[in-house]
């Protein structure tokens, strides 16, 4: 039987799993990465000698540190998908469809991993999300946006599987054979939280699509965990509450609101390169007073040293710590800024409770599809980072038990599923 990919394109992350000969197995798409069998889902341009180059991973991560954040760094590509706005991009002359800065990764973990099998591949599952979009041109529109980028990057046969399907079929995969358990899988990325139930069993065989009893799912995920620290504890240091007389009314104004909701996401930061931004902020900036000023230039840095990759991160290790610990510090010291702001565990629980009772509404809605109240569920599978998260965990405790929940690794559980997926179709 000719090998079968399996890739989880991840929002933060992502991982290639193989089926072959009745095997399957995670593959080192990513031999710089600490963890190897997971690639970080960013994208560097850097343009030298008058040629672009473009890295991915970790490696891309180091291109972009070493050359001092020159070049063009993407990152959360995935959450474009549904976004009619994103058509193309110009990077150093060349434009760029969604679909084809997607297939970049896409060809780097194909090449990659038909090395370290030494076989091509042409048939590929990917994984995708419960839902796109709540609106149905969007969704067919990522969809179909997700199947071009895989067709661009030499895949002819493509089989779309649902990322906590996959997860369901790696949990499955431990249990001994004739077991059977109703299973509620929750797979929490970093731009989507989706959910099935999922009937379980050991000698099961074959596409199994009959033994899903229900899916949902949330457009939210760990970029929006990271976008609340972002707005309540750090934006503040970069002009967030500045207001200034109006130079042409004695009308306080500061910076719009479409620059904050930017400023909270980190892809959506070099948006704000456009000159009518900047020349806002120097605006804002003629009439400030010296504390203000410095903040309205810590924007400017930010958005010139395009180091807002670096300084999410932080916000996203902060927010891992408190996972385990009921505070946590957001340090970052750099670009002539330096921040270090306290955060307790109850403050980031109360900024994210909106996300939480969303959530909690889509996991009741997921039960009331399968027609289960929560004593049926024999199990509750949990994988992605966001299942770390003390309140997100406590939905699960309190609506099914602690004692029936289990998690997988965070970065690979989805992509060994598909591999699942796809040695069943061989």
């Amino acid at each position: 039987m000719s090998a079968v990919f399996g890739i989880d394109f991840g929002t933060s992350n992502s991982a290639l799993s193989v089926a072959r000969d009745g095997e399957v197995a995670l593959l080192n798409v990513d031999p710089q990465n600490p963890i190897s069998n997971s690639l970080k889902s960013i994208l560097y341009f850097l343009k030298e000698d008058g040629r672009t180059r473009s890295f991915v991973g970790y490696e891309g991560v180091s291109q972009y540190i070493d050359n001092e954040a020159e070049g063009r760094y993407m990152q959360s590509i995935k959450t474009f998908l549904p976004d009619t706005g994103f058509e193309k991009t110009a990077i150093y002359g060349k434009t760029y469809t969604l679909e084809e800065l997607i297939s970049i990764f896409l060809v780097k973990m194909k090449e990659r991993g038909q090395v370290l099998i030494d076989e091509e591949v042409d048939h590929l599952v990917l994984g995708r999300p419960v839902i796109f979009s709540r609106d149905s041109e969007r969704e067919d529109i990522a969809r179909e946006r997700l199947l071009r980028a895989a067709q661009i990057a030499g895949f002819k046969e493509i089989t779309f599987q649902m990322e906590p399907i996959a997860a369901a079929l790696a949990y499955e995969k431990t249990l001994p054979p004739g077991n059977e358990e109703i299973v509620l899988v929750g797979d929490f990325g970093a731009g989507s939280s989706d959910f099935t139930i999922h009937k379980a069993g050991g000698l099961k065989t074959g596409a199994r699509e009959q033994d899903i009893l229900s899916v949902g799912g949330v457009y939210i995920g760990g970029d929006n965990f990271d976008s609340r620290i972002m707005r309540e504890k750090v934006a503040a240091y970069y002009g967030k509450d500045v207001t200034v007389k109006s130079m042409f009314s004695d009308n306080e104004t500061g910076l719009s609101p479409l620059v904050i909701r930017k400023l909270m996401q980190w892809h959506h930061i070099p948006q704000l390169r456009r000159p009518r931004t900047l020349n806002n902020i120097k605006e804002l900036k003629v009439n400030a007073g010296f504390k203000d000023k410095k903040l309205l230039t810590n924007l400017e840095n930010l958005i010139h040293s395009n180091y807002g990759y670096l300084l999410f991160r932080a916000i996203e290790k902060a927010k891992c710590d408190l996972s385990g610990q009921d505070s946590a510090k957001i340090r970052f010291s750099d670009y002539d800024i330096d921040i270090d702001e306290a955060i307790l565990r109850r403050e980031f629980q109360s900024m994210i409770r909106k996300e939480a009772a969303l959530i909690d509404a889509c996991i009741d809605e997921t039960l009331a599809g399968a027609g289960l109240g929560p004593d049926d569920i024999d199990v509750v599978f949990l994988t992605g980072g966001s299942s770390y998260i003390p309140l997100i965990r406590s939905i699960f405790e309190t609506k099914i038990g602690a004692g029936k929940i289990r998690t997988a690794d965070a970065f690979t559980s989805v992509a060994y599923g598909l591999g699942l997926y796809g040695s069943m179709l061989n």
